[in-house]
């Protein structure tokens, strides 16, 4: 059962801090640049948490150094931050456990649509794969991983929420959180729930309002986290950092000699506790530890709102590359259409799976023959070969180029670009040799693929609007 947690959260005091000024887009999603503004914004920018800036001398983390050896790193200098900004009361502890409604309204890039895209933020419980509970989508890298727990470790804290996606045809949480009755289509009848404020609302800097709402009601909760329970989590967004925790829980559940599944007593038991004096309220479940379970957001795949971007493959650094040569080789495999321009709108009305191929000498269309294809990919399953994703990585990629997962990570040529026009720029300036621009993986092909148990290669999605971090806080102490 998917066990779900209310919790006492961290967060920002903002009669101390503009919340604009301290909260930032996920760790993975910020840029040299990124960082850099987010640290000139507010010196209690979350930043200095969740990726500070390296410094001459930095020692390795503490695991790695010999006994007696003190690390000083971005992750000691993350822990001391959020120290100090605890003790100064920067950030401070909710005083009862809460679950929080959590709405973005944006329009979508590239249209004048707009969407409001509904969930809310709980403690989730962690999973291996096996349990058949929480389901992957994508491969990860393991530099990512090594990083985030030590970030874990040093500080005791989530700072992010993990992204998971279920799906409630009958939309319960959204009318315990919202009080809406069902779904709506348009944007203007959907945000917020029907009758209270935002206890936040904040617009980033992609100009998406964040509205959150603070639920403490234990019948609510208790009745949320009921309507949870079976329900099958799908990760969205953080691959790495679930991985990452599911292993610090397992050590930690060792060195407790606690067992890593086993639900805390309370639990199983929603019975009325008199919690004050004349105060008979339904018990509120909690993780037998506090490193069970980790922030989560919680989006329906019922409900409307999800936007999932493609993510093009920019390559570089091939030895003697020619278009040329590539385009014959190609045409084993593809039947191939000369572009004047790199037009996305050519490669969005090609059905079923195509590809932009955009080179310095050319653009080119791309699309399977597909019993070449089909035996090409007879390894895997029927519907992760029909994946365009897939097809790029296994027959373009690795057959074509010589680039398969191994040499990527270790070369690092493979850029994941969310942009078509600056995937395409770097090929004309000269920067990469050959540019793909692919098409978005649709929501069903992700639950198909996840609930199957397979999974697509890295940086397969790319849903948008990101969670913003710094909203809440998980403090493990």
């Amino acid at each position: 059962m998917a066990r779900l947690y209310p919790f006492r959260a961290l967060r920002y005091d903002p009669s101390r801090v503009n919340m604009e000024d301290v909260v930032t887009q996920p760790y993975d999603k910020i840029t040299p640049a990124m960082q850099q503004r987010y640290y000139e914004a507010s010196p209690y920018n979350l930043i200095r948490v969740i990726l500070g800036k390296h410094e001459p001398n930095d020692t390795e983390p503490q695991d790695f150094l010999p006994n007696g050896e003190k690390a000083h790193n971005v992750y000691t200098r993350a822990a001391q931050t959020l120290h100090e900004w605890r003790r100064d009361h920067i950030l401070a502890e909710e005083s009862e456990a809460a679950v929080y409604g959590y709405s973005q309204t944006y329009t979508v890039p590239g249209t004048s649509e707009m969407r409001e895209r509904r969930g809310f933020i709980a403690l989730g419980h962690l999973y291996d794969y096996a349990d058949k509970v929480v389901y992957r989508h994508e491969q990860t890298f393991p530099k990512h991983k090594s990083d985030r727990l030590a970030l874990f470790k040093a500080t005791r804290a989530y700072c992010e929420q993990i992204y998971m996606l279920y799906s409630d045809p009958a939309f319960t949480a959204e009318k315990l959180i919202f009080g809406a009755s069902g779904p709506s289509e348009t944007v203007s009848s959907m945000i917020g729930p029907d009758t209270t404020a935002p206890d936040l609302a904040i617009t980033d800097e992609y100009n998406v309002v964040h509205r959150l709402w603070k639920i403490t009601d234990p019948q609510i909760i208790n009745l949320l986290l009921t309507a949870m329970a079976d329900k099958k989590l799908i990760i969205a967004d953080g691959h790495h950092r679930y991985e990452t925790s599911v292993a610090y829980a397992k050590e930690r559940s060792a060195q407790l000699k606690l067992p890593f599944n086993q639900a805390h007593p309370d639990d199983e038991d929603s019975s009325p506790s008199v919690i004050a004096d004349g105060d008979t309220r339904p018990m509120l479940p909690a993780p037998s530890f506090p490193e069970a379970a980790m922030m989560m957001t919680f989006v329906n795949m019922d409900a409307p709102g999800i936007t999932i971007l493609p993510t093009h493959r920019v390559v570089s650094g091939i030895e003697n590359f020619s278009s040329p040569d590539f385009i014959t080789r190609a045409s084993a495999f593809f039947n191939i259409k000369e572009l004047a321009t790199p037009d996305l709108s050519a490669l969005n009305a090609a059905p079923g799976t195509a590809f932009l191929a955009a080179t310095g000498d050319g653009n080119y269309l791309l699309t399977p023959k597909q019993d070449i294809i089909a035996a090409q990919l007879k390894d895997i399953s029927p519907r992760q070969a029909q994946l365009d994703v897939v097809q790029l990585h296994r027959i373009i990629l690795d057959k074509l180029l010589g680039l398969d997962q191994e040499t990527i990570t270790r070369l690092g040529n493979v850029r994941y670009i969310r942009e078509a026009e600056e995937a395409i720029s770097l090929v004309q300036s000269g920067d990469a040799n050959i540019a793909f621009l692919i098409k978005p993986i649709t929501l069903d092909q992700l639950r198909d693929i996840s609930l199957s148990g397979d999974v697509m290669p890295q940086k397969s999605t790319d849903f948008y609007p990101k969670l913003l971090s710094g909203l809440a806080i998980y403090a493990l102490d």
